[in-house]
Parts: C-alpha cells; sequence; structure tokens
C-alpha cells in the first residue's frame, strides 16, 4: 500500500524567513518537488523564481547575484528581475526574441513578506491566488518579540499534519492528556478555526503562582489559512502566539517550522505560563513525528462518535487539491 497518495495542495507557503534573506543575498531552496531561487532586491524586496536559467539552464541560486533589482545569472550574465522578465543580456546587441520585451523568461512566484516570513503562492497550474496571507499584528508590534524559531523535516503531508487539529481523541494517547479536549471547529472557505479552552494555576498579583488551587482560564484559538499558515493565539492567563509555517518540500515531505511570540512586559508567573506552553506544543510536536512518518494515508478510515470532525476537514481540504482526489467516505464502525 502506498503511504500517500495526495498531491501537493495549492497556497500559501513559506519559504524563507525575513531575518535570514539579506539585501543583495541569494539563497538555493527546494520546495514544491522544484528548485527555486530567492533573492533580495538592493531596493529591499524578496523575490522568488524557478531556479534555471532559460539560457543553458544554470542553477541562478548557485553563485547568481543580485545586480539593483535584478538577478544576473552565474554563468553568462543574464539578469531577470522579480517579475521573472530578462532585464539584460550583458554582451548581445538585441535581446533575444524569446525573452524580449514583456515577456516572463523565467517563471515568478507571487510573493509577499508578512509576519517576519517570505511567503510564495503554489498552484501546479500557475493560478493567480485565491486568498491572502493573514497579517498577524504580534509580529509587527514593538510590544512584542519571537522568543524562538524551531524547525522539524518530516515524512508525511500537508493534510495528515493539519488534521491533527480536530483529531481530538489523539490528545489521550500521544499527548497522554488527562482527558479529551473540548474543542469546536468551524470550516468556512479557505479558513478552519478551532476554540478550546484549558485551566492553568491561577496568579497572585505579584506574578507567584497562587498555591491555594485556584485555576484560571487559558482561551486558544487555532486557525488554519490554507495548508500552509496556521497559528496558535493564547489569550486570557496568557498571552502568546505561535506561527506554524508548514511547506511541501515534495509530494512526500514536508517542513514544520514554529515561530513563538510573546509580549515584551510578562511578569514572572507570566513568563512561566508561556515558557510552560512553548514546551508543550514543542513536545506534542515531537510526539507526533513518529506517527505521521510510519502511518498511511486511508482514503476511507472507518471512524466512531468520539473522533472530532475528521471526515468535514478531509472535505474541507479537497479544495486545495488543483487536481481530483477520492472523494472521502464515512464510515462509522
Amino acid at each position: 500500500m502506498a503511504r500517500y497518495s495526495l498531491p501537493i495542495p495549492l497556497g500559501w507557503y513559506g519559504v524563507g524567513f525575513s531575518s535570514d534573506l539579506a539585501p543583495g543575498e541569494v539563497k538555493a531552496v527546494h520546495y514544491f518537488g522544484r528548485e527555486l531561487v530567492i533573492f533580495r532586491t538592493e531596493s529591499g524586496e524578496a523575490k522568488v523564481l524557478d531556479a534555471f536559467c532559460p539560457h543553458l539552464g544554470a542553477h541562478l541560486g548557485h553563485g547568481g547575484k543580485v545586480h539593483g533589482e535584478s538577478l544576473a545569472c552565474p554563468f553568462h550574465g543574464w539578469q531577470f528581475n522579480g517579475a521573472g522578465k530578462c532585464t539584460a543580456v550583458p554582451y548581445a546587441k538585441n535581446m533575444p526574441p524569446k525573452v524580449a520585451g514583456d515577456k516572463q523568461a523565467v517563471f515568478a512566484y507571487p510573493t509577499v513578506e508578512r509576519n517576519q516570513v517570505i511567503w510564495a503562492w503554489y498552484h501546479p497550474d500557475r493560478i493567480e491566488p485565491t486568498f491572502d496571507v493573514e497579517a498577524l499584528n504580534e509580529f509587527s508590534s514593538d510590544d512584542w518579540e519571537v522568543e524562538e524559531r524551531l524547525e522539524w523535516i518530516i515524512s508525511t503531508t500537508m493534510q495528515e499534519t493539519g488534521e491533527n487539529a480536530v483529531d481530538n481523541a489523539h490528545f489521550l494517547f500521544v499527548h497522554s492528556a488527562v482527558e479529551m479536549p473540548d474543542s469546536k471547529s468551524t470550516m468556512e472557505g479557505h479558513r478552519r478555526t478551532t476554540l478550546l479552552e484549558a485551566k492553568v494555576p491561577a496568579m497572585l498579583e505579584d506574578g507567584m503562582i497562587d498555591d491555594s488551587g485556584k485555576l484560571d482560564v487559558v482561551n486558544l484559538t487555532s486557525v488554519g489559512n490554507g495548508p500552509g499558515q496556521s497559528h496558535n493565539r493564547f489569550t486570557g492567563a496568557l498571552s502568546a502566539m505561535l506561527q506554524g509555517v508548514t511547506t511541501p518540500i515534495d509530494q512526500d515531505h514536508i517542513r514544520l517550522a514554529f515561530m513563538f511570540a510573546k509580549p515584551k512586559n510578562l511578569n514572572m508567573g507570566q513568563q512561566m505560563l508561556a515558557f510552560g506552553a512553548k514546551s508543550e506544543l514543542i513536545n506534542q510536536v515531537q510526539h507526533d513525528i513518529p506517527i505521521w512518518e510510519h502511518k498511511v494515508y486511508l482514503e476511507s478510515p472507518v471512524l466512531c462518535d468520539g473522533d472530532g470532525p475528521i471526515h468535514q476537514y478531509r472535505k474541507w481540504f479537497r479544495q486545495f487539491y488543483a487536481e481530483p482526489v477520492p472523494e472521502p467516505i464515512r464510515k462509522v464502525g
């Protein structure tokens, strides 16, 4: 049985982090089963192109250099701007007709830079974006700071990792939860939202933990904005944000990255809660990885009434496949 029969879904995907790409810098990356090149122009804009020069096939990400707003091929110096148009052939008297004028010589991925991430739009048929990257204020506010970024390369698919957000029962057996979380999920358009509530030890006014046994409420809003962007926002007794950046390397592998942000003015008790939330989420990923890397995808799983809205999630996720995939069949046993 093949582990995966699912194509790479369309959507916005993080292909780099803003802090990792300086003006004039060039990086070669591999996502969507393709070789790509990311570069930042001298004016500061991040651009993403297919990697190979249409002249004689050199990889623009290995030795390519930024000249103003264009990227020069390391082989013969042909230059391409962020729209994929050839802006110069230094030694030619006349521009070759196939790349002259307003023609796109190299495919350019729609690109936006938001939430300290460089996002590229992927569609197998190269159709323009149908929704936007969601702006998260915590990643642009002077009152917040990104405390840590973590990354994993995992042998699994985009759909499998996203499904965890609605798989209530696995928290008992994979993450040793005391009880099954009481969560509510809605799926509308390209957006999935899951709400749940947790109890944590109450804090005193001086920031110390109240040892009387009193509990406070932490509200978690988990959002998926298409397949590649997600975030977990904690409010109530805990204020923190976890941005998830999930990107398909190819049909069988993904890169999962977390960016954890928190307010700068937390007291000692709030710092402890934030650290605990971050540690728990990291532990949960570490617990999930062995499951993801060794399971198979069943098109028609046998579900029971306590599983959570897995069937609804799979129906919702089908909109991100440009090619037909089997209709999920619900079996309850």
